[in-house]
Order: structure tokens, then C-alpha cells, then sequence
């Protein structure tokens, strides 16, 4: 399997995803594939070779072996590690075909652009987006569940006793080194573990931005209504309604017999 080539391919997820999109797709080929590539297959490599069971009965050693490991532990993490990695080539294909329409759009209208950024999660592509994360964590816990019910945990006996035909009688069998296959199985379980919070972390980040952002288009809107549906009134008469008719400027420390003599004189000149 050639892992360089889909992480080169995955690597153009990163510039469409947020910061906890960026630490799955770190957890993902840092401490699961390249664990997986570099030290799990070689202690998964002598599995049937090393596994023994103290009995020559033909057969009876094949059986038992199927018994302890029903599904091939290397074998079933490589189908979750491409089940988990395939949702993000949605987003990348999302956006390669917006890409390819806005470039027809551009083409046919004169240089004008049909998205301002085919990369920004609007539109369809937030949904494609979602729905690439809820497909990585469902796939992650669903290979958890199964490596859970096959192997009846996440622990491997050092002994297992197996009574099946054509085995004479119940035999031990012994797996080669458990402790060894005990801490990889586990080390795999937790970083599958933490992809799903990363993507869990995410969606719950996208849908409150969303939420968000939608209430903030709600409240502009909601004040450009209130703005054209109440006109503004003036709070206080012009002041050009306080100012008296009659042109003379009084003095305010005049007294008040002074100021009835001035009346009386303006009151005969009109007359």
C-alpha cells in the first residue's frame, strides 16, 4: 500500500480545515500510519508462524489460530485507516469542482468570478464538510465496535484453550509476544479515540460558527427593517421657534418699567 502517495493526496485537506482539522489529520499519519507502517506490521509479522499449542494433532494448530485471531489485527486497521482517510477526498472533490465551475463561469461572463474563494466553506461545501466529519468518527468508532465484539475486548490472553475439531481435546495455545501486540492494540485504540474527539471538536466548533454567524445576518437585518419602518423624528422643536417676531433686541438686565416705555414708543411710531 502505498501510504506516501495518499497522504500526499490528503495533504490538500489541510488548507480547507480548521485547527482541529489539521490535529486529525497530524494524529492520523504521525501516530497511525506511520506506527502502523513502521513498527505494527512487524510485530503482527509472526503471528501464525510463532503461534504454537501443545499438540501434533494435523489441523487442530490452523483451527485454534482462526479461533484467537478471527480478523487479522494489521489487516483490519489498514481498512479503517482508508475508510477514515476517504471522507476528506469529498471535500477535496467539492471544491475541485467548484474550482472547474467558477472557471467556466469566468470564462462565459466576462472575468467575473462565480465565488470569491471556491476553498470557503459556503454553500454546499460547509454540508460536505459536515458530513466528511461525521463519517470519519462514525467509521473510527464502528472499527472500534468491531475490534471490541471480535476479540471480546481490547486485551490478548497469553494462554487461550481451544477444544475444537479435529483437536483431540481442549490444547493451550500460546500467542508470541502479547505484552508487545497488548500495548500497539492499545496504543491504536487511543489515537483512534482521539481522531473521533478531534472530529466530534470540530463539528461542534462549525456549527457554532454557523449558528453564529446566522444570528448575526439576523440582527443587521432585523435593524435595517426597524430603520426603514420608523422614521426618525426630531426630538425638540427648530430653534428658530423659540425666537420672538419682534425684531428689537432686548437687553435681560433692563427693568420692566423701562421695557414697557420702549413697547409703548414702537407701538405709536407703527400707528
Amino acid at each position: 500500500m502505498n501510504w506516501s502517495a495518499l497522504e500526499a493526496l490528503l495533504s490538500g485537506v489541510n488548507k480547507y480545515s480548521t485547527v482541529f482539522g489539521r490535529v486529525w489529520l497530524s494524529m492520523v499519519f504521525v501516530f497511525r500510519v506511520l506506527v502502523f507502517v513502521v513498527a505494527a506490521q512487524r510485530v503482527w509479522g509472526d503471528d501464525s508462524k510463532d503461534f504454537v499449542c501443545n499438540t501434533a494433532q494435523p489441523g487442530c494448530l490452523n483451527v485454534c489460530y482462526d479461533h484467537v485471531f478471527p480478523i487479522s489485527h494489521i489487516r483490519l486497521w489498514a481498512l479503517q485507516l482508508i475508510f477514515v482517510t476517504c471522507p476528506s477526498l469529498m471535500v477535496v472533490g467539492h471544491v475541485k469542482y467548484r474550482e472547474k465551475k467558477d472557471s467556466k463561469y469566468t470564462a462565459s461572463h466576462k472575468g467575473a468570478h462565480l465565488y470569491a474563494n471556491p476553498g470557503k466553506k459556503r454553500g454546499g461545501l460547509w454540508w460536505t464538510y459536515l458530513a466528511s466529519l461525521i463519517f470519519k468518527a462514525g467509521f473510527d468508532a464502528g472499527f472500534l465496535y468491531i475490534l471490541y465484539h471480535v476479540y471480546e475486548g481490547y486485551d490478548l490472553p497469553r494462554l487461550s484453550k481451544c477444544s475444537l475439531p479435529p483437536c483431540p481435546n481442549t490444547v493451550d495455545c500460546y500467542i508470541s509476544r502479547p505484552t508487545e501486540k497488548r500495548i500497539f492494540t492499545l496504543f491504536m485504540v487511543v489515537s483512534s479515540v482521539v481522531c473521533i474527539f478531534m472530529c466530534i471538536c470540530e463539528m461542534v466548533y462549525l456549527i457554532c460558527k454557523r449558528i453564529q454567524k446566522l444570528l448575526k445576518k439576523k440582527i443587521q437585518a432585523d435593524r435595517r427593517m426597524f430603520a426603514e419602518t420608523h422614521e426618525m423624528a426630531p426630538l425638540s422643536a427648530p430653534r428658530s421657534g423659540f425666537r420672538p417676531n419682534s425684531p428689537i433686541r432686548v437687553d435681560p438686565t433692563i427693568s420692566i418699567q423701562n421695557l414697557t416705555n420702549i413697547k409703548a414708543e414702537d407701538a405709536a411710531e407703527k400707528k
